[in-house]
């Protein structure tokens, strides 16, 4: 039965900054040359080495092209999620896992010297994530945002890209909630329209879930006692302890959530980010990617990146794809190629 409080995360990282130590695990570039330390520069070098597409892929997408013609790629995201896509108040450059895989994107399609000037990130919450792609305000949804069957009769899913699970967090005082099979009558705290409330009706239906907007508000919850436990993805909890004192995750994450970057329904997009995925994954740029953000956390090797279209909701399916194109992901260059936190 894991344990973790902020105390032990921040012991095992040497307790330093969250910038110092995404930028001391950066120590490799995408194209596997040595990257001179010096903070900052090394996640930029990480998101500035990945591949870029030939002009022909991208003309071959009205989605890639209409993004190349704007000169930025407008994404639903988070600022406030450390680990994954988090603001700096003083330099306001955004830096994370999420945010790290956006400005490969967008430097993919457009090209170019600085991925982060690229990228334009419009906040969204769990609930309103679908409803951005839908009305065409974001091209593509990049929020640790897990692939459902019944997500994806609105909008398309690339990738997935990434794996977690749910866990559960509880303040350093608990000592009777070790899992998830402690909930059974405890007020417990989970993101409105996140896939948390469906993993605790499975995992504890006998717990009493609390819905708040955002992140934030769930650990102001704890904190404040309005609620005894908070359940999110796992990852999202090792990003809280970063910046929470008093509180520790118990138990081991109990469920598996493959997140997915969201896309217009029945659009050309999925084909070009599905070949986009697999080109970094390939190349290295992913394992790169990982190892200064995620990596920076967790500690020890990037795992290997889950199979494109290996999930319910994610699959290629020739009944959703745009007449007359091939929605293989592969194989021609018609298919190449968030102030809250958003949960699962």
């Amino acid at each position: 039965m894991t344990t973790l409080s902020r105390r032990a995360l921040l012991s095992a990282t040497g307790a330093v900054s969250l910038t110092a130590i995404l930028a001391a695990c950066a120590d490799t570039g995408a194209d596997g040359q040595a990257v001179s330390g010096g903070g900052d520069a090394d996640y930029d070098t990480v998101i500035n080495s990945g591949p870029v597409a030939a002009a022909d892929v991208v003309a071959a997408s009205s989605w890639a092209s209409a993004i190349k013609e704007a000169g930025v790629l407008k994404t639903g995201g988070t600022k406030t999620a450390a680990v994954f896509s988090s603001e700096d108040a003083t330099t306001g450059k955004v830096t994370g896992f999420d945010a790290a895989i956006a400005q490969t994107l967008a430097r993919y399609i457009i090209g170019g010297d600085d991925a982060r000037a690229l990228l334009d990130i419009t906040q969204v919450t769990s609930d309103t994530r679908e409803t951005t792609l839908e009305n065409g305000s974001v091209q593509a949804v990049i929020a640790t945002y897990s692939i459902t069957p019944e997500r994806a009769q609105k909008i398309d899913y690339a990738g997935p890209y990434y794996s977690s699970g749910q866990a559960v967090l509880v303040r350093d005082d608990e000592d009777k909630i070790t899992g998830v099979g402690d909930l059974a009558g405890v007020k417990v705290a989970v993101q409105s329209g996140s896939s948390s409330v469906t993993a605790l009706n499975k995992a504890a239906p006998e717990a009493q879930q609390v819905p708040f907007d955002d992140q934030p508000a769930c650990l102001n919850g704890l904190k404040t006692k309005q609620v005894d436990a908070y359940v999110v993805d796992y990852t999202l909890l090792l990003s809280a302890l970063q910046s929470n004192e008093g509180l520790k995750i118990v138990g081991d994450p109990f469920t598996e959530d493959p997140y997915g970057i969201g896309l217009p329904h029945k659009s050309d997009a999925k084909a070009f980010v599905d070949t986009f995925l697999q080109t970094i994954y390939d190349d290295g740029t992913w394992a790169s990617i990982w190892k200064a953000t995620i990596g920076a956390v967790a500690g020890g090797d990037a795992p290997e990146p889950p199979a494109i279209g290996s999930v319910p909701g994610s699959e290629n399916d020739a009944a959703s794809a745009p007449a007359g194109q091939d929605d293989s992901g592969a194989g021609d260059s018609s298919s190449a190629e968030a102030s809250a936190s958003p949960a699962a």
